[in-house]
């Protein structure tokens, strides 16, 4: 995992659900745990925009629900800032599924933008996002 260029604000906890942008079957997946993600013990894990997640399928195709998958956050609501100082956020939260930890994805087109951090951080991300923020 490449290091990202900006202050990610982590808008994300464990237990949020969130819609997927992409066509990999699933629709709204539940955060389990956040890769990487380091902090005291006893206190709540978060993360923000590229964070690599792994999540629970609530709602999906048949094939896909109840299923462990692996995902990227490409959009989050609570803004960030990045080194130029201008801030951005999102309307919505929304994230991948992807395959492996390499983070090629499942699906083969992204719905809505993604954000640059992504893009640096996961290139098979970008290629497939329409939009890139």
């Amino acid at each position: 995992m490449k290091p990202v260029k900006a202050r990610i604000t982590k808008g994300l906890q464990k237990g949020s659900l969130i819609e997927t942008c992409d066509n990999s079957g699933a629709k709204i997946i539940r955060v389990i745990s956040f890769k990487g993600a380091k902090t005291v013990k006893g206190r709540n894990l978060s993360g923000g925009v590229a964070s690599l997640i792994t999540c629970s399928v609530v709602k999906g195709t048949k094939d896909m629900r109840k299923k462990v998958v692996q995902a990227i956050i490409v959009r989050q609501k609570k803004e960030y800032r990045r080194l130029d100082g201008t801030r951005i956020k999102f309307e919505d939260n929304a994230v991948v599924v992807v395959k492996d930890k390499k983070g090629n994805p499942k699906g083969t087109l992204v719905k809505g933008p993604v954000a640059k951090e992504v893009a640096e951080r996961w290139n098979a991300v970008s290629k497939i996002a329409g939009i890139v923020v």
